[in-house]
């Protein structure tokens, strides 16, 4: 497909007064987008923070605290690629303002229960309900915002899980501290509700929002595949879907590299206490960085293709890729270093390399870049599955080769596995940027 000319360069002075204006609706909903997923991360991570206080008012083992975690991480993968399928079903604006209100909801439940079953419950629908965040974003993200800007879009939502994770420890502490763990998991959850006001006063699609003009509409919907039979779009077949390579090299990204996120969020404090010998006030002065260096990652991995297209006149198959590959090679240079005798200053600088460099992947956007986005939930909520299933298998692994022999086996294969998903990349995927008519 011809990329078009830029809108923008053909407009008078007073209709680019108008549309930069109007970009700032564009990106009001990215903020938005980046608010619901910080706020998914706040409301999954707060039991996290609470666990030792609860467990001791109830007297719950590890066991019981372990089995509360697995039922949220069974039911958010088993619901994950349903939810996106809903999504696209019935339209991004009433999808996700039912996932934010229901998991909203969920959260707050968790101040009026006491019992293990009751906990058991919540902890089961929090998953159910939070399974359609990344679906729902992503597809937003993906009618707002046209092919040059769509990684960049993504990588802000996608942000917002590190900025909630940062967010989360100081404000569900000082919370519960003051007024008691309930009172944390009510306020926490009626934040959702707050958010979902504005996204209910400001999210429309493109085609249909009060403010836009005719000239931005034209902007976002620049690299939409022309039809006159929307309709037919709407009736994109699963099945036809799986029986293209594409589809498949998506799903490798995410079965690939989803198991190194949750490294990643789940290991890295335990490894900077256990082999770099960080107490636990060090790590709290230490470990805010590579997860910052993360939610960085991300919007670098989007912002810097632009730049490139916008600059440089690079397409956007080559500038993603670019990045992609930079960061292939950088991760396994840092995992060298890291286990070369790095100290424990050097080696939370390596690490927020190697987490820096993850987010630079942006592996979610993927799908959004070769597909109409009639599909977009659908793919991200079968892909997010997947790699949720490979994420689940890999916590056993981890925990198992650490036990035996240590964490250099974890961070062989982290270096490793953006080559090969590079390689399955450029394989299945082929050229970015070029939307596929799946009906032709």
């Amino acid at each position: 497909m011809e990329r078009k000319q830029n809108i923008i360069t053909h407009l008078s002075i007073k209709d680019k007064n108008k549309f930069l204006s109007n970009q700032a609706v564009r990106w009001k909903i990215s903020l938005l987008l980046c608010l619901a997923s910080g706020l998914n991360a706040l409301d999954r991570n707060a039991f996290a923070i609470l666990a030792s206080t609860i467990q001791a008012e109830f007297s719950w083992s590890d066991i019981d605290y372990a089995n509360l975690t697995s039922l949220f991480v069974f039911s958010y993968t088993l619901m994950y690629a349903l939810s996106g399928k809903i999504v696209d079903r019935i339209g991004t604006r009433k999808g996700f303002g039912i996932a934010v209100g229901s998991w909203s909801f969920v959260a707050a439940m968790h101040a009026v229960v006491s019992t293990l079953a009751q906990f058991s419950i919540v902890r089961f629908f929090l998953g159910i309900t939070e399974s359609a965040n990344f679906p729902a974003g992503v597809k937003a993200s993906t009618e707002w915002f046209p092919l040059k800007e769509r990684a960049l879009a993504i990588g802000i939502f996608n942000a917002g899980t590190a900025i909630g994770a940062a967010v989360a420890v100081p404000l569900v502490s000082f919370i519960a501290l003051a007024f008691g763990w309930r009172i944390a998991f009510l306020v926490t959850g009626l934040l959702g509700f707050v958010w979902l006001f504005f996204w209910l006063r400001n999210y429309y699609s493109p085609q249909d929002h009060p403010k836009i003009t005719k000239e931005e509409k034209e902007y976002i919907l620049q690299d939409d595949i022309p039809s006159t039979d929307n309709e037919g779009e709407k009736k994109i077949k699963l099945k036809d879907l799986l029986k293209r390579k594409e589809t498949w090299g998506c799903f490798s990204a995410r079965i690939l590299i989803d198991p190194v996120t949750y490294f990643l969020l789940f290991w890295i404090p335990k490894y900077l206490q256990d082999v770099q010998g960080l107490s636990l006030k060090e790590l709290g002065f230490a470990a805010w960085l590579p997860y910052t260096a993360m939610g960085l990652g991300t919007i670098l991995g989007g912002y810097i293709p632009k730049l490139l297209i916008e600059q440089r006149g690079w397409s956007l198959n080559k500038s993603r890729k670019t990045v992609m590959a930079m960061a292939s090679l950088l991760i396994p240079l840092l995992c060298f270093v890291l286990f070369s005798g790095a100290n424990p200053i050097i080696a939370v600088l390596l690490i927020s390399g190697i987490m820096l460099s993850h987010g630079l992947w942006a592996n979610i956007t993927i799908p959004s870049e070769i597909y109409p986005k009639q599909v977009q939930a659908t793919l991200t909520g079968i892909g997010g599955t997947l790699g949720g299933i490979t994420g689940v298998i890999s916590q056993q692994m981890i925990g198992n080769t650490i036990t035996a022999h240590s964490y250099l086996p974890i961070f062989i294969y982290i270096g490793g596995a953006y080559l090969f998903c590079f390689f399955c990349v450029q394989l299945l995927v082929g050229k970015l940027g070029v939307i596929r008519n799946i009906n032709n």
